[in-house]
């Protein structure tokens, strides 16, 4: 009897102990991407459409949706950002939308701890609404996805894709501000990089390529031949404001200082500029 209980004992252990692992119905994505000098970070559930009707069946028109599945959608930017021609100050959000045929109202609740949708609905929690454009795609996709696209320096878009529909809201980002205000505190007193973001980013951006070519002068008497991928900004510059001679002596000095590096990359980019400008001379 003794020896049975304690086999009952053990066993009701292990059970107990035990976990069972299965993949879940809508599964966890995670993406972070980079727009400009901000950092988004977007973290929700993927539900498949596993042969169901979607968008005003599943999902019904003008009501609150949200957006993915379990836990609510969670959006947070590093800085502020301007959506629909509103600002909405850096943070973290729960997305929620109203899909309608041709446009979705889409909020970012302030409270991001939510079970799905809020027990209680709080619009002083709405920090900004914004419609995103609706599109019919040529084809279907199984599992809701969503994708931060189309991006550029200073803006981006957020696609929430399901089935055959992708609701597009663009966004923008404080780019330029931010890289004008860092580039200005580290004029006081920069190093050779400094000068080399500044003059990097002026040429980057269609910006005064006279101000650059000073920039990029002083970092490379900041930093030597040594700093090829510097010696190889300089060379650009100089090529887009017209000075080839002085483009191609100084992509032949960064091409040296590469080689002695063993850049295999910085080697080919200059001797393919080299090859162009000479053959444009």
């Amino acid at each position: 009897m003794k020896k049975l209980l304690f086999l009952f004992l053990i066993g009701a252990i292990t059970v107990s102990q035990a976990q069972i692992q299965a993949p879940a119905p809508s599964p966890f994505g995670k993406i972070e991407q980079k727009v400009g000098l901000t950092d988004v970070t977007i973290e929700y559930s993927r539900p498949g459409v596993k042969g169901r009707e979607i968008f005003g069946d599943l999902v019904p028109f003008g009501k609150i949706w949200r957006t993915g599945a379990n836990m609510n959608t969670k959006i947070t930017f590093s800085d502020d950002v301007t959506i629909n021609g509103k600002e909405l100050k850096k943070g973290s959000y729960a997305i929620y939308t109203i899909p309608n045929e041709d446009s979705w109202e889409v909020m970012f609740y302030s409270s991001t701890d939510n079970p799905g949708l809020p027990q209680e609905w709080d619009d002083s929690k709405v920090a900004l609404k914004a419609s995103a454009e609706v599109e019919e795609l040529p084809f279907e996709v199984e599992t809701f996805t969503i994708f931060i696209n189309d991006i550029t320096n200073d803006s981006a878009v957020i696609e929430f894709i399901w089935d055959d529909t992708v609701a597009n809201l663009p966004f923008s980002v404080p780019t330029d501000s931010k890289a004008m205000a860092s580039i200005e505190r580290v004029m006081n007193g920069p190093t050779a990089n400094d000068y080399y973001a500044a003059a990097s980013y002026y040429h980057a951006e269609g910006k005064d390529l006279e101000q650059a070519y000073k920039w990029i002068t002083t970092a490379v008497e900041k930093a030597g031949d040594q700093a090829f991928w510097i010696l190889r900004e300089k060379s650009l510059i100089e090529a887009d404001m017209g000075k080839k001679q002085e483009a191609i002596a100084t992509a032949k000095r960064s091409l040296a200082s590469a080689q002695k590096a063993n850049n295999a990359d910085y080697v080919k980019m200059n001797k393919e500029s080299i090859a162009e400008w000479e053959g444009n001379n």
